[in-house]
């Protein structure tokens, strides 16, 4: 078997390939830079972006799965290339499978895409997208989703995961922003007894890697997992105040978490975007109303449907991770 990853040199993504290669699968990695690393392990690797069809198509030629976890991170930006990239892109992804006859497609989701500005407490797959985001991120997330699963059917087998805050070394997102938000030792926080749910990037490499296997041990049938989102989680919930703290000690990084009211917070992240936006500035605003969001609410999940549907459980704790972490620091 060969497995197409879009975005395979990325944080989730070079996980994923490394998974396959270890138990014996064929990886084409794809992605919009180098990924040397993942050519020295055994992988095929083309430079190609997302949004060029032709460019995914010729990649994809001899595989027999993809697994997509390509696409647009982070709380600010222009919405169109949001839309572009993980929306249009997504598109593209759904075309060759169909073009070249693929039958099973693992798409990287999002929890943030049922996040309605409210706690999310032990939520399951029952929740409905959320209708209103106040960052393009989930919007464009909740709207790939949705075609993913709708192009279940007719010899294609989709599934989506929502795995929720990945960490681990080399961690290019949610390490990176904590680091920078430390002040003088003192990091603020909305509500940092609230309760949220991280995973280990090797845990959601896993979990992408076990619900490839369930649909392809079903490829002539209907996989128990086919047509279906699933969170993802390390299944250890923990106050937000005390995940961040021990994230930043692993890199070496002392911080005292001080509360500031949460509606302080929002009225700042505001302020922060009107600004952003009329004067034009570049990078993203200290602060937004989405990421005010996140960090003033629970959000943490039920993940017994994957391990009921693909037997789904984390390998890697949070306190082993973190000594991994510590020792890639």
């Amino acid at each position: 078997m060969k497995v197409l990853v879009t975005g395979g040199g990325g944080f989730l993504g070079s996980a994923i390939c490394r998974q396959l290669l270890e138990i014996g699968v064929s990886v084409m990695a794809y992605q919009r830079r180098p990924a040397d690393d993942l050519r020295a392990a055994g992988a095929d690797v083309v430079q190609g972006d997302i949004t060029n069809l032709s460019q995914l198509i010729g990649a994809a030629k001899g595989c027999d799965a993809v697994i997509h976890t390509a696409g647009k991170a982070g709380i600010w930006g222009d919405p169109a290339e949001y839309h572009k990239i993980n929306v249009l892109g997504t598109q593209n992804v759904i075309k060759l499978c169909r073009q070249l006859s693929i039958s099973n497609l693992v798409h990287t989701s999002s929890p943030s895409v049922v996040h309605s500005g409210g706690d999310i407490e032990n939520g399951d797959e029952s929740l409905p997208l959320a209708e209103h985001f106040l960052s393009a991120y989930p919007a464009s997330k909740a709207e790939a989703e949705k075609i993913v699963l709708a192009e279940n059917g007719n010899g294609l087998q989709t599934v989506a995961l929502r795995p929720h805050l990945i960490w681990g070394p080399d961690d290019p997102h949610i390490l990176p922003r904590l680091m920078k938000k430390v002040r003088g030792g003192k990091l603020s926080l909305p509500a940092p007894e609230k309760i949220i749910d991280t995973i280990f990037v090797e845990n959601a490499a896993q979990a992408h890697v076990m619900a490839l296997q369930e649909l392809q041990g079903q490829s002539k049938g209907q996989s128990r997992c086919a047509g279906k989102p699933y969170f993802i989680t390390n299944n250890e919930p923990l106050p937000q105040g005390d995940i961040i703290q021990s994230l930043l000690a692993a890199v070496g990084i002392k911080a005292e978490i001080r509360a500031v009211p949460a509606s302080l917070a929002r009225v700042v992240g505001a302020v922060c975007e009107q600004t952003w936006r009329l004067l034009s500035l570049s990078g993203e605003p200290p602060l937004t109303r989405f990421s005010v969001e996140q960090l003033s609410t629970a959000h943490w999940f039920d993940t017994s449907a994957a391990a009921r549907d693909f037997g789904y459980q984390p390998k890697i704790s949070i306190a082993n991770g973190l000594i991994k972490l510590k020792d890639s620091a």
